[in-house]
């Protein structure tokens, strides 16, 4: 196999997914573990305590025994940046594909998508359209896997609201938090999508959960603030901390129009980047 050939990167592209879905679902990214810890501080309720302590031990153990976080091991939902010299070809998408196989097996993870109707499970996390694929420009070739578990991804919301319901936002980030209760398994990490379209504004609040959580705007907190006032708190125990932090996305939008979504994380807010090796 010839050094800069397509077969070359394509094996590459392949042997980067593969990397950075074992990286995500087995270590926390460092931002998010300094939420947990700011979050267990805080906490004065015993059984809140009790749960972060819990949480904490799961993931060293995880760490230690470099199996995965949650046995709900997710879909993996993949970003790939292109430096100009890459083109986008139908390779970099069977690469991928080929990457999250090699990654069920290796791992392993717990083989998560079926068909949707016939409920048929492929057994290797791919089939029509999985994994989803996103790609970008950018100055590296990388990719990064944001794994996406059921109970989190099951509790998630999109709504349509008009331009004069601006201030109603919040109230559709908060009532989303309520109509989850526990089941996200929080604290949750919110990504919030505001404008764009009715697509676009899922695609955003997706994204959001990709940034950094140990620091947010003054809108971010103001939310995470009116979250964290619900007490639901960790697994839903009653609490402090509901949410660690809630991270957001805008694009524009249509004049009469003002999408907004709501894209619910659990606490295992799993994310890595693997800059795909090109020599």
């Amino acid at each position: 196999m010839r050094r800069g050939s397509a077969a070359f990167l394509r094996k590459r592209i392949s042997e980067a997914t593969e990397e950075a879905v074992k990286e995500a679902v087995i270590f926390l990214p460092p931002d998010v573990k300094r939420a947990i810890q700011r979050a267990a501080a805080a906490e004065t309720d015993p059984v809140a305590q009790g749960e972060f302590a819990n949480i904490q031990e799961n993931i060293a153990a995880a760490e230690g025994l470099a199996v995965p976080l949650c046995q709900d091991t997710g879909v993996p939902v993949i970003y790939l940046t292109l430096p100009p010299d890459v083109p986008l070809t139908k390779d970099l998408y069977d690469a991928v594909i080929e990457g999250v196989r090699r990654a069920t097996r290796s791992v392993p993870l717990r083989p998560n998508v079926v068909d949707p109707l016939s409920r048929h499970n492929t057994g290797d996390n791919t089939g029509d359209g999985m994994p989803a694929v996103h790609v970008r420009p950018g100055d590296k070739l990388t990719v990064t896997v944001l794994p996406k578990g059921a109970g989190a991804e099951n509790v998630s919301r999109i709504t349509m609201l008009l331009p004069s319901q601006k201030d109603e936002i919040g109230k559709f980030v908060i009532e989303t938090v309520l109509l989850a209760g526990g089941k996200p398994c929080p604290p949750v990490v919110l990504g919030v999508g505001i404008g764009g379209t009715f697509d676009g504004a899922a695609t955003l609040a997706k994204e959001a959960l990709l940034l950094p959580i140990d620091s947010m705007t003054e809108y971010e907190q103001q939310l995470c603030n009116a979250v964290n006032r619900l007490g639901i708190g960790p697994m839903g125990l009653g609490g402090k901390t509901t949410a660690l932090a809630v991270k957001v996305r805008t694009a524009a939008c249509h004049t009469a129009s003002l999408p907004v979504a709501v894209n619910v994380q659990c606490w295992a807010c799993r994310r890595a980047t693997v800059e795909v090796k090109r020599t």
